[in-house]
């Protein structure tokens, strides 16, 4: 093939040294290319003796019959190379909370580690369904495979939950225990209603009626709400981490609770071998067991 294409491109610019620049090889690699394709038929292809490459009536014909495919394979070629750039872009949605407070702080160590994937983020849908043509895969908050059969799901984080409080509450929660929190004012998420029943139920309270004060739709505004000492809120461990460690707001019990709802990477099974999904699932994957290995560096528990 090597022959065939310093033939050819000889040809088409007129001089071995135009195809050697054009190819990016030296003029005598042309020249010996040449002379192994007219070793090999046993026939002349070009008149070297004028000003100027012509080819022979042999040579004509060969041409004739072997540029069109030449020139197809460049183009299947180029196609190839066109395809594998497109496959090198992830087309992603998140949840905003969980994109500006976990996953956009830790993107640059993804493109250090992995350059040559470009990922775009799209508008993030709810109940993403994957019917149009972007994303190729979503991280979306909820129960998993038991939520969304039809896709293909995969646990990052956020099922790990503690108590975050204004630091001069935290205080006040010295004496009571665990109980005591019925009693006190309560931040719940509108997405995770049960969600303070099933904290109650895992430190062991049972027949808690929980005092819900406020529902919030973002857990961005939950922190602020507990950092404005609104009351109390169950936060990801994933993502109370700056405002614990800044002492804007404390743990007031630091026991260990795992809840049913988390991050998913989801994506439409025709989509989960593609290989830029699958460098940033295996790197999610790592940050996330980093971020739960890593204890706070500020944590005034009760």
């Amino acid at each position: 093939m090597s022959e065939l294409h310093a033939f050819a491109t000889a040809m088409r610019l007129g001089s071995f040294t135009a195809a050697a620049t054009h190819l990016c090889v030296t003029q005598s690699a042309i020249s010996r290319s040449v002379a192994r394709l007219e070793t090999h038929f046993g026939t002349k292809l070009f008149n070297r003796n004028t000003a100027e490459l012509t080819l022979t009536a042999r040579g004509r014909e060969f041409l004739q019959a072997i540029e069109a495919p030449l020139m197809a394979i460049e183009q299947a070629s180029e196609e190839l190379l066109h395809s594998r750039k497109v496959r090198s872009e992830l087309v992603l949605s998140a949840v905003p909370t969980f994109s500006s407070m976990w996953l956009i702080p830790r993107l640059r160590d993804f493109q250090h580690k992995h350059p040559s994937v470009t990922l775009k983020f799209v508008p993030y849908r709810k109940d993403e369904d994957f019917t149009g043509k972007v994303p190729d895969v979503a991280i979306l908050t909820g129960l998993g495979p038991t939520q969304w059969p039809q896709l293909d799901c995969t646990y990052i984080t956020g099922r790990d939950v503690v108590l975050v409080c204004h630091p001069d509450r935290a205080a006040r929660l010295a004496q009571g225990g665990p109980a005591a929190l019925a009693q006190q004012p309560l931040l719940s998420h509108v997405s995770s209603p049960e969600r303070w029943m099933q904290w109650f139920a895992a430190v062991g309270v049972v027949d808690a009626k929980p005092n819900v004060v406020a529902t919030l739709d973002q857990v961005s505004i939950l922190l602020q709400a507990a950092i404005a000492d609104m009351g109390i809120a169950i936060i990801h461990r994933c993502l109370a981490r700056d405002a614990v460690e800044s002492g804007e707001l404390v743990i007031p019990f630091d026991i260990p609770i795992e809840l049913q709802r988390g991050y998913y990477l989801c994506s439409p099974p025709q989509h989960a071998s593609m290989p830029s999904l699958l460098v940033f699932r295996q790197w999610l994957l790592d940050m996330a067991a980093q971020d739960q290995h890593k204890p706070f560096v500020r944590c005034q528990a009760v």
